[in-house]
């Protein structure tokens, strides 16, 4: 299994103070000055981490992107926002349909969709889908794009294997074996799925286009930034993935470490399964 490790380009460690987080303290300039070179910035984050949201938003802020990708935001509830524009956090909720997607109280993430008025492209996968890449594989779901994509090549085999480990570490070691590919293989459909509304965004608009995702699927070393590699090589690419006390899993440009967020242990819910 592939160690927990940063993997980074520059650290920056962040404390919780007494005194207000401000716009301009998140980020070193050196960081920002990479990112405003950058066609595409990927800004992962731990969903569930309020600091991660305000770095992004800071980030957002400062490099004005053309487009914005969006893990959270089907294409569907995209295209709604673009027929209608939302003035508070209750009407984009209803537009985007929030509260069914599964993902952080939207509060959370308002303050990303306000730091700018480019356009919005959805990249969430959804749940139907999702089933049908554990039922049928990735490439099935994806349908025409899957070989340009190469999800109908399989990983080679100590890949598949570490990754099927750290899915199954995520997962509190409790899922059965016969579950890891597929998590392995919806992983991919969302990596897929995600850099095709990248490209979109960019031919569309030329870019710059910001990313928010989460860090696993914008680690350079097997999420986005492989994709974008193989189908767009000429595209400066610049990834920030976020740790939480330190720790972040996988390789990226730079990594800023906040405090773990408050949160129940993830593990008691498959404890009470047994």
């Amino acid at each position: 299994m592939r160690h927990l490790a940063i993997l980074t380009a520059a650290v920056l460690s962040l404390t919780l103070l007494t005194r207000p987080v401000l716009a301009g303290d998140l980020i070193p300039d050196d960081i920002l000055a990479q990112m405003k070179d950058a066609d595409v910035v990927i800004l992962g984050e731990v969903h569930d981490n309020p600091l991660h949201h305000l770095v992004q938003t800071e980030a957002i802020a400062d490099i004005d992107p053309s487009a914005m990708v969006w893990e959270m935001v089907t294409e569907e509830g995209a295209q709604r926002l673009a027929q209608t524009a939302a003035s508070n956090p209750e009407e984009l909720s209803r537009i985007l349909r929030w509260a069914e997607t599964g993902w952080p109280p939207l509060s959370m993430y308002y303050p990303v969709f306000q730091a700018s008025e480019a356009p919005v492209y959805g990249a969430m996968v959804p749940r139907a889908a999702a089933r049908a890449a554990m039922e049928r594989g990735a490439a099935t779901t994806l349908g025409a794009d899957a070989a340009r994509y190469g999800l109908n090549i399989p990983l080679a085999p100590e890949d598949q294997a570490a990754r099927e480990a750290e899915q199954l570490a995520a997962h509190c070691n409790a899922l059965p074996a016969e579950a890891l590919p597929q998590l392995v293989a919806i992983q991919r459909l969302r990596d897929a799925v995600l850099t095709r509304a990248i490209l979109r965004a960019i031919d569309e608009t030329g870019g710059p286009v910001a990313v928010i995702t989460g860090n696993g699927h914008a680690r350079k070393d097997q999420g986005i930034p492989t994709f974008l590699s193989r189908l767009r090589p000429g595209l400066k690419v610049f990834v920030l993935g976020q740790a939480e006390d330190g720790v972040v899993t996988g390789e990226f440009d730079a990594v800023i470490d906040s405090p773990a967020a408050e949160r129940e242990d993830p593990c008691k819910a498959f404890e009470s399964q047994n």
